[in-house]
């Protein structure tokens, strides 16, 4: 029992010597700590890439084909000419039923109706979305952190309560088995009063053992050897206003800029496009078909000139397609509303916590002067032999509890206005 007392004061007074993480602190290292704090540079990096790909659009496309054909039918010279052109010694052989042909064709887009652009707006504006959804992953880990680390303070709230009340227990022992000795006293209220002490000091290993993990599972999410959480100050933490704004509502509000680039694409489709292109093949026939009905060689040909072409295959969906983008936007808008709703719910329950926190904390104090003066009253007729161990055993519980009543509005109230800080995002 000695030991246990013993390692209980050690772990207290090294606790008391430690250097206390601070909310704000800890918050900030598991950020930096969560995973998914790579993935921003995963998403900056895929949106180059993308960006880069889509603006390579403005270089030359280039593509290599081979071909060999057999027709049923081939371009002939008339009967009437080849009869007469057979009788001055030329022989007419015509095209050959198979053709073959190896070429390149090279194609410079010159004007696109802005079709590259938009499309790189699109990609970049789609990254923004992808981290904006991450922002909210991550502002979530600020209330994972709060629930752990208010936790922490509420174990080391009733551990130091506890030792005070094995301390106050161990007193009345102790007079207890003076009073034994001197016959004022039964043995059996002592061992009442060491039964009710080992009780305590039960509850003292058990809250030991919560505290221990809580602080292996908040050091191990926030990435940093977090050995006691230091209390935030009342006054300075209370929220003023709401000057924040969530991530939802940040994503929301990539989500309708997407939308807005992806209309200025359906206007750019609608443009024409002109570009320039070379086309080169070596194969038979050629471009001379004379020389070809002639001569059945192979021969090098190509091909230069400018194109404009205008696909007005796109009005056939553009009303459909708008129409389409204004209902997701229609859909955000909603989801915008509804979001601010429930936040503003959450912060009138918030704020409702906190005022009734404050009212029973101005009570609090009175209560435990109240419930002090009654036990050192209870001890001083256990004295005078007026009342039992019992009657004092109950004094006692009913002031420890007034004490840990007051710890927990304490941290209840911190908690709520943290609570509050992470819904109006302060």
């Amino acid at each position: 029992m000695k030991r246990v007392l013993i390692g209980l004061s050690f772990i207290i007074c090294h606790l008391s010597f430690s250097v206390a993480q601070t909310l704000e602190e800890c918050q900030q290292a598991a950020e930096r700590n969560y995973p998914l704090i790579r993935q921003y540079g995963l998403i900056e990096q895929t949106t180059e890439l993308t960006v880069a790909n889509i603006q390579k659009g403005w270089l030359p496309q280039v593509s290599a084909s081979a071909q060999a054909t057999y027709q049923s039918d081939v371009t002939a010279w008339p009967d009437q000419m080849k009869t007469l052109m057979t009788g001055m010694g030329i022989d007419l052989k015509g095209l050959k039923k198979d053709q073959y042909r190896i070429g390149i064709d090279v194609q410079q887009t010159i004007f696109d109706g802005g079709t590259i652009k938009r499309n790189a707006e699109i990609a970049r504006q789609q990254g923004e979305v992808q981290r904006a959804q991450n922002d909210i992953t991550m502002y979530n880990v600020r209330k994972r952190v709060n629930e752990m680390y208010f936790a922490l303070l509420l174990i080391d709230e009733q551990i130091q309560l506890n030792k005070d009340l094995q301390e106050l227990l161990g007193q009345n022992e102790k007079k207890l088995a003076s009073m034994m000795k001197n016959g004022t006293a039964a043995e059996s209220d002592y061992q009442n009063v060491k039964a009710e002490r080992l009780n305590v000091v039960q509850q003292a290993t058990s809250l030991l053992a919560q505290r221990q993990a809580l602080v292996r599972m908040l050091s191990a999410f926030c990435g940093i050897e977090v050995k006691a959480a230091a209390k935030p100050f009342l006054s300075a933490a209370v929220p003023q206003q709401q000057t924040g704004q969530r991530p939802e509502l940040r994503a929301i509000d990539a989500q309708l800029r997407l939308a807005d680039a992806q209309e200025k694409a359906l206007d750019a489709a609608l443009m024409p496009k002109l570009g320039v292109f070379a086309q080169g093949f070596y194969g038979y026939p050629g471009y001379n078909m004379f020389e070809d009905m002639l001569h059945h060689k192979w021969s090098l040909n190509g091909m230069i000139g400018a194109r404009l072409t205008w696909n007005i295959g796109a009005l056939y969906t553009r009303k459909n397609d708008r129409a389409k983008l204004n209902i997701q936007r229609s859909m955000f808008n909603v989801q915008r509303d509804a979001f601010l709703f429930n936040n503003n719910m959450e912060q009138i329950q918030q704020n409702e916590n906190i005022e009734r926190y404050r009212k029973l904390m101005a009570d609090d104090e009175e209560i435990i002067l109240l419930r002090s003066s009654i036990r050192k009253a209870a001890e001083s007729k256990l004295s005078h032999g007026i009342i039992d161990v019992n009657d004092l055993l109950k004094e006692i519980t009913n002031e420890n509890a007034a004490k840990l009543q007051q710890r927990v509005h304490e941290i209840e109230m911190l908690k709520e206005i943290y609570d509050l800080k992470y819904t109006t995002n302060q």
